[in-house]
């Protein structure tokens, strides 16, 4: 505590007083060359912190002592914009934090995990924060966190390459694990970067190598779903082939806009954990499935939408020099706005009749004046017929007529010279077609302008060439493009009167938009909207095409006749479809089968529909009920990583480790094959011990395997429940040779085949000699060690009674039967409690 210890509290102002303006305009000088935005502001100046603390010198002191953190930012740019890596230090505990995840326009995300850290400094690239082209991200920040030291730095320091370097250097071994969550993302390894060399500096010190804990944390109300995992069940990428939609994106992915297209992906990344709202999200896409006049009526006015984010953030840029490009640029986007906010009026229209709460909220959004506001200030210069159009030079007479008549005589001038010009250009192409009589036309492109271009065979040409004075000539069967020197003098008048004419506009455009900068931010509020309907109305779409179910949220991870989406997409048929049963009381499965028996792919379905039912989608299955899992795990393939020398089994024990470490009873774990990069006696333990441990845990946990050995676990564990997926055995009509014949049913108890690995074996035309030599090896070994486990009686009675007891606190928690019903359903468990239970000696009192 600060309040008694003095020096402890000296020792602290010092601490503080490195990252004060002075120590800050000297790092500037020395790495950034340029001051920061906070240079004026002193960090320790007293002020409210936000604990609600008032500020009076003691308390003051006492708010100080929370404030140690410091926070690198950054975001992606582009396409990637949005994806937010943040990488955070306390000065008082040596611990890194790092995050990386996707967030929308109002960028929640990251300022619910600012205020979780309360930071003393916040660290972002210069060309965030550059005058002029400041970031929506970086205002909204400096917005909340008026009293917190703002540094840049520049944007070079954020080096993702440099900040994995960073993280071998200084991560102790314990947390080595993190390696596999942030490999691939670069973001927070590119904050880490800026982060750990900007602390390094202002404290004159270096940390000593593997010193530092460091930890991954996925964004609070989602789900973690670590990268490998993200791979292994091809969540947004497919592993053959990256432009192959046969991912669980390209299943749902209906969407209509980029922003629907956007959410839909983090969504699918970060699936929400919070119930109430994904029941939320499932009414309304109900209301959509029901209600066809709701459905197409959405969906036909939010496939006109545009890119509103980006559009957003372009309007709010202010550009460092006028070119004509940038003037080009702002008279395109006024129109796309104008174009956007004429689509708020159909949208509320087409959500007018809707029932369900969230869709009614958004109805209640669009009645925001500020939308009609914008519109009327914008129809009062902007000509009311301009609109977006597809093709460059319809979309380039619509920027030339965009301002109406009269608002600037020389606009008006200019205007007529360019429609004299164009007028003039289709007069002369006609003359150049009657004299020479060849069937040319004007064509149009945004970088040769106006050019002719004829369809016509070149044996009806005299010598089979165009006449001389036409230039540029390109030939594509049988279409000609060309121009000739009077067309290119032409196109550069045409170009010097578009030149004025964008400039006019710009000057009028500019003044336009000053005035209704105050009223833009309902704008973000609309691109959520219309997002987040895109996305709910292709999870409706992807539902007509197939029999899914809406899921239900309890204890239990219950699903009847569940498929694989993903198979289903590629093969067109719908695959054979399982059962799947998991409780508190049978929270561990063991599943084994033949090679190619389908345990593989029933597993990814699990997990696939976990995502789904936790994304707001319906899910394949006849019935489906889900916990809400708030981590997902996988262990899946057999691959070595050259880039990371690490061997196939090295990989494996790196992946379970890294399960074990973050698994928590809120966990779907799914572990396809453990322990086969080693000899078998060590693989069997290896997996035995990894099962034992995870039995622990009430996390729900499908495990494949080999080891039949494994199998006899349930013996000791009444949780664990043991299923095989069956094949059959086909004497082919020819000979007397035998095949299996697949049957994709998952049933009850371990799989009684063996040796499949043999007649996998045979299927792939090994020598017979070497087949037989293995089968006399393989019985003479199975005699000398296979020792099978039995169940004493005692443990079948408390298996019974396990089992019993665990149905008995499920139904007193989910039932809605009635009293009857109740009854009925009492009576059976007894029964079959009974015929379960071993019958009691003599001598018992039973």
């Amino acid at each position: 505590s600060y309040f008694g210890d003095k020096s402890s509290y000296v020792e602290n102002t010092s601490i503080l007083n490195l990252t004060s303006s002075s120590s800050v305009r000297g790092l500037n000088s020395a790495r950034v060359g340029k001051t920061p935005l906070s240079c004026s502001r002193s960090v320790f100046r007293s002020h409210t912190p936000l604990m609600g603390h008032s500020a009076t010198s003691s308390s003051a002191a006492s708010a100080h002592t929370v404030a140690s953190v410091i926070v690198a930012v950054v975001e992606g740019r582009g396409l990637a914009r949005g994806e937010v890596g943040m990488a955070s230090i306390d000065l008082k505990n040596p611990e890194v934090i790092l995050s990386q995840f996707a967030d929308n326009t109002t960028y929640a995300k990251v300022i619910t995990k600012l205020k979780i850290l309360t930071p003393l400094e916040i660290i972002m690239s210069n060309t965030a924060c550059d005058a002029g082209s400041t970031t929506k991200l970086f205002s909204l920040i400096t917005e909340h966190f008026k009293n917190v030291t703002f540094t840049t730095v520049q944007r070079r320091y954020f080096n993702e390459t440099k900040g994995l370097e960073y993280i071998e250097q200084l991560c102790a071994s314990e947390f080595s694990t993190i390696f596999m969550e942030v490999q691939s993302k670069y973001y927070c390894l590119a904050a880490a970067a800026a982060l750990l060399k900007y602390v390094e500096f202002i404290q004159n010190s270096v940390y000593a190598p593997k010193s530092l804990k460091m930890r991954f944390q996925g964004s609070e109300k989602t789900a973690m779903i670590d990268s490998s995992s993200a791979q292994n069940l091809e969540l947004v990428i497919n592993n053959r082939d990256s432009r192959n939609g046969h991912t669980l994106f390209g299943v749902l992915n209906y969407t209509k806009t980029p922003g629907g297209s956007r959410r839909l992906r983090s969504n699918i990344l970060e699936p929400l954990v919070d119930t109430e709202t994904i029941n939320t999200r499932l009414d309304c896409v109900q209301e959509l499935l029901q209600d066809e006049e709701l459905f197409f009526g959405l969906q036909a006015v939010i496939s006109k939408f545009l890119d509103t984010e980006q559009l957003l953030s372009v309007l709010v840029q202010i550009p460092k020099q006028d070119t004509i490009k940038t003037a080009e640029s702002k008279i395109t986007n006024l129109i796309y706005l104008k174009h956007t906010l004429e689509l708020v009026e159909p949208l509320k229209t087409a959500l007018r009749s809707c029932n369900t709460p969230l869709l009614k909220a958004y109805y209640n959004s669009l009645e925001d004046t500020r939308f009609g506001i914008i519109l009327e200030k914008i129809t009062t210069v902007i000509n009311d017929d301009t609109r977006y159009t597809k093709g460059c030079l319809s979309m380039r007479t619509q920027k030339c007529y965009a301002v109406k008549p009269n608002i600037n005589e020389f606009l008006d001038i200019a205007r007529r010279t360019y429609t004299e010009i164009v007028d003039d250009i289709a007069g002369m192409i006609t003359q150049l077609a009657e004299k020479y009589n060849l069937p040319m036309k004007t064509s149009f492109s945004s970088a040769r302008g106006f050019f002719i271009q004829m369809t016509v065979d070149c044996s009806t040409l005299p010598n089979g060439q165009l006449p001389s004075e036409f230039t540029k000539i390109t030939k594509m069967k049988n279409t000609y493009s060309f121009t000739s020197p009077d067309l290119i003098k032409m196109n550069e008048r045409c170009q010097e009167s578009l030149r004025e004419i964008y400039h006019m506009t710009y000057l009028i455009v500019c003044k336009l938009l000053n005035d209704i900068y105050e009223h833009i931010h309902c704008l973000y509020k609309l691109s959520d909207i219309v997002s987040m309907l895109d996305m709910l109305l292709s999870f409706a779409h992807a539902c007509t095409l197939s029999d899914y179910v809406r899921p239900e949220f309890t204890d239990t991870l219950a699903i009847k006749q569940g498929w694989h989406p993903i198979l289903e997409k590629i093969a067109m048929e719908k695959p054979v479809s399982n059962n799947t049963y998991l409780t508190e009381g049978n929270n561990f499965v063991i599943i084994t089968g033949p090679n190619m028996s389908g345990k593989s792919t029933y597993l990814k379905q699990i997990a696939l529909c976990q995502i789904m039912a936790q994304i707001g989608s319906y899910v394949p299955a006849e019935y489906c009920s889900f916990r809400i899992a708030e981590h997902i795990f996988t262990r899946i393939g057999m691959d070595d990583d050259i880039e990371t020398n690490a061997s196939t089994f090295m990989k494996e024990m790196k992946e379970i480790t890294y399960i074990m470490q973050n698994a928590n009873d809120k966990s779907l774990i799914i572990i396809d094959e453990l322990g086969r990069g080693t000899s078998a006696e060590e693989g069997i333990g290896i997996c035995y011990a990894a099962c034992e441990y995870l039995l622990n845990l009430q996390a729900f946990t499908l495990f494949a395997t080999h080891f039949l050995e494994l199998c006899h676990i349930d013996a000791l564990y009444p949780n664990v429940e043991n299923y095989h997926f069956e094949v059959q055995h086909v004497r082919s009509s020819a000979g007397n040779k035998e095949k299996i014949a697949y049957t994709y049913t998952l049933s009850k108890g371990y799989t009684e085949e063996k040796n499949y690995g043999l007649k996998a074996a045979e299927v792939s035309s090994l020598p017979s000699s070497i087949i037989l030599d293995a089968k006399e090896i393989i019985n003479h070994i199975a005699k000398q060690i296979l020792h099978r486990q039995k169940s004493t009686p005692e443990m079948m009675q408390q298996r019974a009674v396990y089992h019993l007891a665990m149905r008995l606190v499920q139904t007193a928690r989910n039932s809605r039967l009635d009293p009857d019903s109740l009854r009925i359903y009492l009576k059976g468990l007894k029964k079959k409690y009974e015929a379960t239970c071993p019958a009691p000696r003599q001598n018992d009192d039973q």
